[in-house]
């Protein structure tokens, strides 16, 4: 044993130590300061400080005598005795700090990618790419917080930032998404609350969207249609009355020119039944001019999910109105478009379950009539869109000649 006088610890004296003949866990106490000592054990040395908290006798290791300096171990040891005395208990004490580090160190990006992750083979690819779009490019100010420091006033604040920057429904939008993600993140448990709760839906309260448009709006829309992507998939959503996504994002497999047809897969409808949808002359001719890309099953837009420059494109085909007219348009959206061929089908005596039809609304398929009903309609629709196509090429061709045009060959 070290003599308390003439063997004082030094960093060089308690590397040498060494357990008694016949002891494999043994611990020699520091002759300076009681409770505090070096364990031997197993063939390492550590530091180690004892105390009590409560009834409970505590020991706990303070690390290798080879990486920790004698001085910096006692102080170590004198701060968890001051601990103990002011009734705190430093493992407890620890093991939370710990807990914060790990929440700290779960950002809101990490989680977010955790949650589409989770979430891909649950949604419906449109809506994946939108929450996608919204959690990693609309919720960028909120990346590099923990998610548990995520707060009301933080989503207050950016769905402000959205409404001005991208229109109150496109915030509106991104708030139903942070919602859903923070109901996720709370049955992981890595939050306690949603803090997307409380904040102010930004399109509450408005009356809902009943936008038809006239003859000259339809007219002016067609006209400054640019023969690029944005400007066909425009032209398409007028002849078709298709949501803005189930051809922003069509594939060349759902596509079948000879037959003049498309047919969405369930899973990129919203009814969730397969699609057939006729295709008109016009809009056959509008899908010829484009070249599949090499690679690339998606007709328009640059990326694996197809087409999703909206705002930018949204804005440069009112500007171009607005500097042709004089004057701006009334504020309209795509979705218009889809309400205006479903108003105009009515107006030429289309009937209205086959209106609804052509919407792919199918109401009448569910219940009893889907039961019994397995008729496709898919002439009728057919027929209900050549009568829309005539009507919509005598508004826009006195001042554009629609010529469908056949993809060159090679």
């Amino acid at each position: 044993m070290i003599s308390d006088k003439a063997n004082r610890w030094t960093d060089a004296s308690v590397r040498k130590l060494v357990a008694p003949a016949g002891k494999a866990d043994f611990i020699h106490w520091d002759p300076e300061l009681p409770s505090f000592g070096v364990r031997l054990r197993g063939g390492r040395s550590s530091f180690v400080v004892q105390y009590r908290i409560g009834r409970k006798q505590r020991r706990e290791s303070l690390g290798d005598v080879r990486k920790l300096e004698l001085k910096v171990a006692r102080e170590i040891a004198r701060t968890r005795f001051a601990q103990v005395e002011l009734h705190i208990d430093p493992v407890a004490d620890r093991k939370r700090l710990e807990a914060e580090q790990a929440a700290d160190a779960d950002t809101f990006l990490k989680a977010a990618e955790e949650y589409l992750e989770a979430r891909v083979s649950k949604m419906r690819p449109n809506t994946y790419v939108a929450a996608k779009r919204y959690l990693l490019d609309h919720c960028r100010p909120l990346h590099k917080k923990a998610i548990t420091k995520v707060t009301f006033e933080d989503v207050a604040g950016l769905l402000r930032e959205l409404v001005r920057g991208h229109g109150p429904t496109s915030a509106a939008r991104a708030r139903s998404t942070l919602g859903a993600f923070f109901v996720w993140a709370m049955r992981q448990a890595k939050v306690k609350a949603n803090p997307v709760m409380g904040t102010e839906n930004p399109i509450e309260g408005k009356e809902p969207r009943d936008r038809v448009l006239s003859d000259d709006e339809i007219r002016a829309i067609w006209r400054h249609c640019q023969n690029d992507d944005f400007g066909r998939i425009v032209r398409i959503l007028l002849l078709t009355a298709c949501r803005r996504d189930e051809i922003g994002c069509l594939r060349w497999p759902e596509v079948d020119l000879d037959a003049g047809k498309i047919t969405f897969p369930k899973e990129r409808i919203k009814s969730k039944r397969p699609f057939v949808l006729p295709l008109t002359e016009t809009a056959c001719g509008i899908l010829q001019e484009i070249a599949p890309r090499h690679g690339r099953e998606t007709v328009f837009g640059g990326g694996p999910n197809g087409f999703n420059a909206w705002s930018y494109n949204s804005l440069r085909i009112n500007a171009a109105i607005t500097t042709a007219a004089g004057k701006s348009m009334a504020p309209w959206r795509l979705h218009d478009l889809r309400r205006t061929v479903r108003t105009r089908l009515g107006r030429l005596g289309v009937l209205p379950h086959i209106a609804e039809l052509v919407l792919n609304h199918a109401g009448h398929k569910s219940g009893i009539g889907g039961v019994y009903d397995h008729h496709t309609y898919e002439a009728e629709i057919g027929d209900a869109l050549r009568t829309w196509e005539a009507s919509l090429l005598a508004i826009v061709e006195p001042a554009h000649n629609i010529v469908p045009l056949r993809r060159s060959e090679g």
